[in-house]
């Protein structure tokens, strides 16, 4: 670590937390209720980034009015809904803390958390890691679809993604800059974290459950987000395929060499028409299967290529300077 990193950590220093917000009017009073006089105790210099992702409710007008009660309340308004992890980006670009920490407004990532954060952060980790110890507050379906999730991204994966732990982290300036400089349009933010790499730490906690409102996350929503993990991160899935296709040729050269022989020994006999309709429809399905595969990795290669920005800023508060919306080139800017 340098010397200005080392006295940034122990002296003075900034602090951003990064709020993605989606109808979240029902509990964004609470949040700042709670959140401010914990800051406070932390830093005397700190900013709350509300990143308000297309809100249809009365959620932007909540947050002006935190805004004009506490000036280090900003606001980023994206010009539609682009999705948490988008609206995560938003906040991370407009980020100018020396440690930038990701929280959801719901409070089941505990405010009262961060101040162990920045501790782990100030004896020299560059980033650190709010892990779930207890998932209890999730239903039994969650659970287990998020343990084999974490189980299949962990086999699949090239980069270690640390099981049981969301956006809730504490991210030093380096890991910052080095998240702003990724130009994808397909993100996976815990797997950027990952991929971004530097010494971490880890800080356990029992997650509550929301203190207000309802989870903006369905069955849908979480089954896609799980694929571009799994998709953005591995190139096993299509592999894979290479070795299904290459056991099933196997078995047909295996299969065919045993007509050849019952052909030669015990003359021509007729196939039954159950077992070659089965073998047909069973590899049209392989087929299918492998152009649903490829498909994934080709549609996301359609969407990189297009080098459309990742969100458009509707409406900033409170910040000083926007910066310049990725995949626009200095020609189009």
């Amino acid at each position: 670590m340098n010397e200005t990193k080392r006295q940034n950590r122990v002296g003075n220093f900034r602090l951003s937390i990064v709020v993605p917000m989606y109808n979240e009017s029902e509990v964004c009073d609470i949040f700042f209720e709670r959140t401010l006089p914990i800051l406070e105790k932390i830093t005397p210099d700190f900013e709350i980034i509300c990143v308000d992702d297309g809100s249809r409710d009365n959620t932007p007008l909540l947050l002006v009015a935190a805004h004009r009660r506490d000036k280090r309340i900003k606001i980023v308004s994206l010009s539609r809904n682009f999705g948490k992890e988008i609206a995560l980006t938003a906040g991370i670009d407009h980020a100018t803390g020396d440690a930038v920490i990701p929280i959801d407004a719901d409070l089941q990532d505990p405010p009262e958390l961060i101040g162990d954060l920045v501790a782990k952060w100030r004896e020299g980790y560059d980033s650190v890691i709010a892990v779930r110890t207890d998932r209890t507050s999730d239903g039994y379906f969650k659970r287990a679809t998020a343990q084999m999730f974490y189980r299949v991204i962990g086999k699949l994966s090239e980069i270690p993604i640390l099981a049981n732990a969301g956006d809730f982290r504490l991210l030093d300036r380096v890991v910052v800059d080095a998240l702003r400089a990724v130009p994808e349009r397909n993100r996976f933010m815990k797997g950027l974290y990952a991929w971004a790499g530097f010494r971490h730490a880890t800080v356990g906690y029992v997650r509550p459950i929301r203190a207000a409102g309802t989870t903006k996350w369905r069955f849908w929503k979480l089954w896609n987000l799980a694929l571009e993990g799994i998709f953005s991160f591995s190139t096993f899935p299509l592999r894979f395929w290479s070795y299904v296709g290459l056991g099933v040729a196997v078995m047909a050269g295996v299969y065919g060499s045993v007509i050849i022989a019952r052909t030669l020994v015990y003359g021509i006999d007729v196939p039954g028409y159950a077992s070659l309709l089965v073998t047909v429809l069973f590899l049209s399905g392989i087929n299918m299967i492998g152009l649903g595969i490829l498909g994934e990795y080709v549609g996301r290669i359609f969407l990189e290529v297009k080098q459309r920005p990742l969100y458009i800023v509707g409406q900033t508060t409170g910040i000083e300077a926007a910066p310049r919306a990725k995949g626009i080139s200095d020609d189009a800017a």
